[in-house]
């Protein structure tokens, strides 16, 4: 078991084995964390994957774009088969910079997922959705975590629907509030390039939607509705059919959060009983790291702690 940086304010990496099958790493930022030899082995493991999902090719945007700049900002979670150490699935979340409230923060992107057809049916969702999200949460203390999806996909709009808190646009009754729109606005005007969306696409900013979105480097990924994995509700499916043009290319820019209502939504819902125990152990220590390892060197008079001096 791997587990460290876990304290609060550095980045965050470990390891955790869901099962017999697979091993999960996590890993943010990598471009600026980890030593050349790891990050072009991580590199070429994501590639692997992308070229198996995409019939040799890779995307030209986010992890893949030329100028690398989506390793020093993104967590990226890579999912190996532990028989043959082989990569089977992969996926990066840039952190996008926006204002709130006058403060600045970050925003989470969901940002690009792959999964080697081979592997699509190995109920790994879970990991690439949610366990990411949830180990973020807890190392900075169970304070909200905001997060964005841009996907045309109905299976993807609701899954973060049901996962995720106070998600919008969804199927639902949850209403456009000041925050979505907000933060969406930023996303759109400061960020497209994160998740391969040129700047000459559309935008609707009532309805969140991003139209002629696949016209800067993830031209490969457009579907069909036809062919985009379908929700087992079928009001997920009847919302994108009707709210995007599948055949303009347009994508749904949706904003939730992750709360502790949503980690508790993960953990009943998504995470299979046999990974709980080590999940839970996992989940301790980064709630450790970024809580209580803090309060008590606080509580420490006799030794210096950032700018506090020791008590003379």
């Amino acid at each position: 078991m791997r587990l460290f940086g876990a304290l609060a304010g550095e980045t965050l990496s470990l390891s955790f084995q869901p099962s017999r099958e697979y091993n999960v790493w996590i890993s943010e930022r990598p471009g600026t964390g980890l030593p050349p030899a790891e990050l072009d082995k991580l590199k070429q493991d994501c590639e692997t994957v992308a070229r198996a999902c995409l019939a040799g090719q890779v995307p030209d945007y986010g992890l893949f774009a030329e100028d690398g700049v989506a390793w020093d900002r993104s967590v990226v979670t890579l999912i190996t088969r532990i028989a043959d150490d082989r990569p089977i699935a992969f996926n990066a979340m840039p952190q996008l910079d926006v204002i709130r409230g006058g403060a600045r923060e970050t925003v989470l992107h969901l940002g690009l997922v792959m999964v080697d057809p081979e592997e699509r049916s190995s109920g790994l969702s879970w990991v690439l959705y949610g366990l990411t999200c949830f180990a973020l949460f807890l190392r900075q203390g169970l304070r909200p975590l905001w997060v964005s999806s841009v996907t045309q996909v109905p299976a993807v709009v609701g899954m973060v629907a049901e996962t995720f808190s106070e998600v919008f646009p969804a199927q639902d009754a949850t209403p456009q509030s000041f925050y979505h729109r907000h933060l969406a606005h930023q996303i759109i005007h400061r960020h497209r390039q994160a998740f391969g969306v040129g700047a000459d696409a559309g935008y609707d900013a009532d309805r969140q939607v991003i139209m002629d979105a696949y016209t800067g480097g993830s031209d490969n990924l457009k579907k069909t509705f036809a062919v985009a994995a379908k929700h087992r509700r079928k009001e997920y499916n009847d919302f994108c059919e009707q709210e995007l043009d599948y055949g303009r290319g347009d994508d749904v820019l949706q904003i939730g959060k992750i709360d502790l209502a949503a980690g508790q939504r993960f953990l009943a819902r998504s995470v299979p009983r046999s990974a709980l125990p080590q999940l839970a152990v996992q989940a301790a220590m980064v709630l450790a790291g970024a809580v209580l390892v803090p309060m008590i060197q606080w509580l420490d008079p006799t030794r210096p702690y950032n700018r506090l001096r020791p008590l003379k």
